[in-house]
């Protein structure tokens, strides 16, 4: 249904979408999801055209979006668009919000845009506010009343902006009930969200964006739980890392373990954990004191509270945390004993030990 082929948008030297390739069959409903700033709403508001693009292709139905006599306000029409903010009219009331557009543009009667209209509220379950203005109302029931609007255009397409980012918490599960609804009845919908649980359940399809690319795409499935690529990974898990590396024996201890500090600091550590942290951050260098180009991880899930120290090395493939490698194990007991669980891998050239430390 929608065809996108090298899809790029740039402000001057900023590239915002960069070179995006990306299928949509009729029926699907496509989460976008990702950082701020990585060009998720452009690539909606450039599906539209509310944002030119700088290059590429989009195709709805075939129909060159980009071609000069392609008749963009036709195209539109079946394209829906609900934003963060409503955009609703302040002074014109529910109902007059819902049939303005079916009676200028569609050429519908009054009596019969209202008839549709009435629907479309009882469909969100605001047909008792058909009378009130936008400030009566709240925040969920503006975003109810925006999607309402939209359908009343009878689109193809819709297009949600972020639609529960300006809602009180306890306002969300309202907006999205009304997606879950419309999304069961078939509608085509590509929407941009920050709800992972929203996104994992109604999706077909997740985009995954980063740096103005699809980074990854799949089923839900994929992205939600085992997803492909390292960027996705920590998106998902929430993954807060910091790096150091160890170039030699004679490398400065202080430093490292005041740079661990602070991370553990900044996630609100208690001292117990973080002085376990430079602990076994220390005992693991020493037995890698054979090793060169130590690289340390230190790693933070937010999703799941879990903290994880990994290693890497080059060298000959031995584990120095398998019992009997060491003729003094007084320091691998001691690892052992702050930690979770602890493995090893030899990959590409490397010693990887991966540690799980206790929180």
């Amino acid at each position: 249904m929608i065809s996108i082929r090298n899809l790029s948008k740039h402000y001057g030297d900023l590239i915002v979408l960069d070179q995006i390739d990306a299928d949509i069959q009729k029926g699907e409903v496509i989460s976008i999801i990702g950082p701020s700033g990585t060009g998720k709403s452009t690539l909606l508001r450039c599906l539209n055209l509310l944002e030119m693009p700088t290059g590429g292709s989009i195709r709805i139905d075939n129909i060159e979006l980009m071609d000069k006599n392609t008749q963009v306000p036709k195209i539109r029409q079946r394209m829906g668009m609900v934003f963060q903010s409503f955009n609703l009219f302040a002074h014109l009331t529910v109902i007059e919000n819902l049939t303005l557009a079916p009676v200028k543009l569609l050429g519908k009667s009054k009596a019969d845009a209202e008839i549709k209209a009435i629907e479309l509220l009882k469909l969100v379950g605001l047909a008792e506010k058909a009378h009130s203005l936008p400030e009566e109302l709240s925040g969920g029931q503006k975003q109810r009343v925006a999607i309402a609007r939209c359908m009343a255009m009878e689109p193809e397409i819709l297009l949600f902006d972020e639609p529960t980012s300006a809602l009180d918490p306890t306002m969300v599960s309202e907006v999205l009930a009304v997606i879950r609804r419309l999304s069961k009845e078939g509608m085509t919908m590509l929407i941009v969200t920050h709800e992972m649980e929203f996104a994992k359940n109604i999706s077909t399809r997740v985009f995954y964006m980063d740096e103005g690319k699809i980074y990854e795409e799949g089923p839900p499935e994929q992205i939600f739980i085992n997803p492909l690529k390292e960027k996705t990974r920590a998106f998902i898990h929430r993954l807060r890392s910091k790096q150091y590396h160890v170039s030699s024996r004679d490398y400065d201890l202080y430093a490292l373990q005041a740079e661990m500090e602070v991370f553990c600091d900044k996630h609100m550590f208690s001292r117990k954990i973080t002085d376990n942290v430079l602990f076994v951050a220390e005992e693991v260098l020493l037995l890698l004191s054979d090793y060169h180009d130590v690289d340390i991880s230190l790693t933070y899930s937010e999703k799941d509270g879990s903290l994880q120290l990994s290693c890497e090395s080059s060298g000959l493939p031995v584990n120095p945390l398998a019992d009997g490698v060491l003729e003094d194990d007084l320091g691998l007991i001691l690892i052992k004993s702050k930690c979770l669980s602890l493995d090893y891998e030899y990959l590409n050239g490397k010693n990887i030990l991966l540690l799980r430390l206790k929180v």
